[in-house]
């Protein structure tokens, strides 16, 4: 496969080294910065692959977590990697850096607010903090999610500045992180990885870092190249929610469930329209697509479009509960769910914490749970409905075990006249 300037190869993980490939250097220390959604199931599965790993992070409990062994992490394979011979000899975390052969980046990068420009003072904050143990002959591999140009604009400059030749003293590669939360040892270990180099032997050593474990194909391309298909394949799937979600409004204002609509649309044998909801939320969606805004406002005319589209769809949920709302007087409110998505425990741009807050700021009273978030668990659905004693319940996320403790919980909630909103269950907005 070719790109206009530069050649993308397929190869897959035994194809390193082979005729033609620059002789590569080996990659035995990794020092990972930020080890947290992505960072650390990377530093276990490296460390589980005989790799010398330092993981560094800001947050002292996290450190200390994960050297004595005491970190609970929400899926069972990377909870087992904790314990593993080789991940106790070859895990060590640090709040600050070390020597090593390559340094992986995989720190934030938010949105400043209003203005939804990307910040990047973490992935600086990180520059500078291993910019003291940097040595001719070192890697950097970025895994953060990045605007375009972040590698030739902002990377490039800083190790100049610090008297390092990007490709000559060393070397820079951009291998954006492809997983899904509850779902992230199969998806890092199987998916396909796109590495973006500097030069050749950049992206080559880029990939011997994950060699060990990847199932999955490898594509080589530049940095930009690189840096654009993370952005793309995210804003992908927002445009095609807010799609999915615009359906939902116009089917409402019809006065019709586009749920049905939209399961006949799709047995056309070209046609996949997504499900509608009440927000997108995690670290990735709602914030990439303003990545492409920031680097050309002038042709992302969709894009801004679809992204303020899932931004109000939050908005639409609350207006519904208030409805519900109305009939009673002084109502309290058992909300469940808190996670952006069902069976995860990540609240990062949740809807659901924005509708609990908005209804909050309304003056609502509202209890909030979510079985799979700590600082919201609880024991089991009938104990909270005893204490809480709730006039409205509402689900927020559909979460498999909650949807079916409120169904067995149905008749005795009719009996007590305590009404019951559910979405995601039938007509995904509609509760």
């Amino acid at each position: 496969m070719t790109s206009s300037e530069n050649e993308s190869e397929l190869s897959g993980p035994s194809g390193l080294g082979g005729p033609g490939d620059p002789v590569l250097d080996p990659v035995e220390d990794i020092v990972v910065i930020g080890t947290g959604f992505i960072g650390l199931p990377l530093a276990l599965l490296l460390a589980d692959h005989g790799k010398r790993v330092v993981g560094v992070d800001i947050d002292r409990n996290l450190v200390r977590e994960i050297n004595d062994g005491t970190l609970n992490v929400d899926e069972d394979e990377l909870q087992d990697l904790l314990t593993t011979g080789p991940v106790e000899r070859n895990l060590e975390a640090r709040t600050e850096p070390t020597d090593g052969d390559a340094f992986v980046i995989s720190v934030p990068t938010p949105l400043t607010e209003p203005n939804k420009s990307p910040d990047l003072s973490a992935l600086e904050a990180a520059l500078e903090s291993i910019q003291p143990y940097l040595e001719p002959g070192d890697l950097i591999n970025v895994e953060s999610t990045i605007p375009p140009l972040t590698c030739e604009e902002t990377i490039v400059p800083f190790l100049e500045a610090a008297g390092f030749e990007p490709g000559a003293d060393v070397q820079l590669a951009h291998s954006p992180e492809r997983i899904l939360p509850g779902n992230v040892f199969d998806e890092l270990v199987g998916n396909d990885r796109v590495i973006g180099g500097i030069d050749e032997t950049s992206r080559r050593r880029a990939a011997s870092i994950y060699e060990p474990f990847l199932e999955g194909e490898i594509y080589y391309t530049d940095l930009l190249s690189a840096e654009l298909c993370k952005l793309m394949e995210n804003t992908f799937r927002d445009v095609n929610v807010a799609l999915a979600n615009e359906f939902a409004l116009i089917g409402e204002e019809l006065d019709i469930d586009m749920s049905n609509v939209i399961e006949l649309a799709n047995r056309h044998p070209r046609v996949d329209i997504l499900q509608p909801g009440i927000g997108v939320g995690g670290h990735c969606l709602p914030i990439d697509p303003w990545f492409l805004n920031e680097a050309d406002p002038e042709h992302t005319n969709l894009i801004t479009s679809a992204r303020r589209i899932n931004d109000k769809m939050p908005a639409v949920a609350t207006q519904k509960i208030r409805r519900a709302l109305a009939s009673h007087a002084d109502p309290t409110v058992l909300a469940f769910g808190a996670a952006y998505k069902p069976s995860v425990d990540d609240c990062r741009n949740s809807p659901a914490m924005q509708i609990v807050a908005d209804l909050r700021d309304d003056g609502y009273r509202v209890h909030h749970y979510d079985r799979y978030v700590d600082e919201l668990a609880y024991d089991d659905l009938p104990s909270v409905l005893e204490r809480e004693s709730p006039d409205v319940v509402v689900q927020l996320v559909p979460h498999e075990r909650t949807v079916a403790a409120l169904e067995s919980e149905r008749s005795r909630l009719a009996d007590a006249g305590v009404d019951v909103l559910q979405f995601g269950v039938e007509n995904p907005i509609e509760p």
